[in-house]
């Protein structure tokens, strides 16, 4: 028997930051970085806010691929307080940071129920609506997905307005995150029919306004379908969790600080062949591997080649390498520039370890072992 639910109210459209002056909740804990909460983004955010009579505190300390030691200045921040509900500003660091503080303060001091409500600036991880928190441990150079139902946000607000001065290439990585999300979600082994059709429409919306939000950040009508799309794709992901892609890029965030989005789209068009097992030297033949089936329903999704079978399946690679041109998104590790060859060798090893046993990769559709992992690393340089 499987179960499909959705336990985040998401609110959308115009104004939809208003809503943070309905709010039931009295003493609020803004968690954010140090950019948002000197932009003057943060107004949108804090003039609701005051105009509803709440009493607010802000964390600002979140950085990147937040670490274990933030995490525990933010408890310490959040048990001194002691907020009715936590309200998450930022993008995936933030809101990630924000649901492992509040998880982690409520288990040393459950002192009370406490909200958590999740607004997105980046149209990316989709964590807004989803029950998974990525912290780093910066020592051991590893990335560490949580999980648990009581991160999930009880809210989310979605505005197109906090998007509109994100810089194109994080437009491009972020955006890279959301497609990923959602064809990872394709072809999980978990997958069911209500997450396929989210990951589905995720895809539709993502094929049309990508590129669209990357030329111009100001075409509002792309922003928030973007917005639509990462939402949509985080609701589908949180059902069916994810796979050999997010396992592997976790280790290039950790090892290598390459941005998640970014990560996610270099190793892309190598996962998608290693699960179908189709590559530029394919033929034709009578049976595929399950995942193939779900590749070639998001190719003609996205209006692509459906000749034969394996045409279909190399017209996506193409396709997310022809995405990451456009965008100017490398292709390779090498491509980088900043990153040298001894250097990345040096880690496939310990990289691979780690892959290995990342949570994301129980959910892949095909098993890999150790020397798949080893070669797909070799091939991304």
């Amino acid at each position: 028997m499987k179960s499909f639910e959705m336990k985040t109210k998401i609110f959308f459209g115009d104004n939809a930051l208003n809503r943070l002056m309905e709010i039931p909740y009295e003493r609020i804990l803004i968690i954010t970085d140090h950019f948002m909460a000197g932009s003057p983004m943060i107004d949108l955010i804090l003039s609701p806010l005051k105009q509803g009579g709440k009493q607010i505190e802000i964390f600002k300390d979140v950085v990147p691929d937040p670490p274990i030691d933030k995490i525990s200045e933010g408890v310490e921040v959040m048990l001194k307080y002691k907020p009715d509900a936590v309200v998450a500003v930022g993008g995936g660091s933030a809101i990630d940071a924000a649901k492992a503080i509040r998880e982690f303060s409520l288990r040393i001091d459950a002192y009370q129920e406490v909200g958590l409500i999740a607004i997105p600036t980046t149209s990316g991880t989709g964590s807004e609506v989803t029950s998974f928190s990525v912290i780093t441990d910066p020592e051991a150079q590893r990335k560490y997905p949580l999980a648990a139902e009581a991160m999930t946000p009880m809210e989310a607000i979605l505005d197109a307005e906090l998007v509109k001065s994100v810089p194109p290439s994080v437009t491009a990585d972020t955006g890279m995150d959301v497609f990923t999300h959602a064809l990872e979600a394709c072809v999980s082994t978990n997958r069911h029919d209500f997450s396929t059709s989210l990951a589905e429409k995720a895809i539709e919306i993502f094929g049309v306004f990508m590129l669209r939000a990357y030329l111009d950040g100001n075409d509002t009508h792309a922003r928030e379908k973007m917005h639509t799309a990462s939402c949509l794709a985080g609701l589908a992901f949180n059902s069916t969790s994810l796979g050999l892609n997010h396992a592997m890029a976790h280790q290039l965030g950790a090892k290598l600080h390459i941005a998640h989005g970014r990560a996610n789209a270099l190793l892309l068009p190598h996962v998608i062949e290693y699960n179908s097992d189709i590559n530029k030297h394919s033929k034709s033949r009578s049976d595929y591997l399950p995942a193939v089936k779900h590749y070639t329903t998001v190719s003609k999704i996205l209006g692509l080649s459906s000749y034969n079978t394996v045409m279909t399946v190399r017209s996506l690679v193409n396709w997310v390498q022809f995405m990451m041109k456009e965008m100017d998104i490398p292709l390779s590790i090498s491509q980088i520039g900043t990153i040298t060859a001894e250097a990345y060798f040096g880690a496939i090893e310990e990289m691979t370890d780690a892959a290995l046993v990342d949570e994301c990769i129980k959910t892949n559709p095909r098993v890999p072992c150790r020397a798949d992992i080893i070669r797909i690393y070799k091939d991304l340089w």
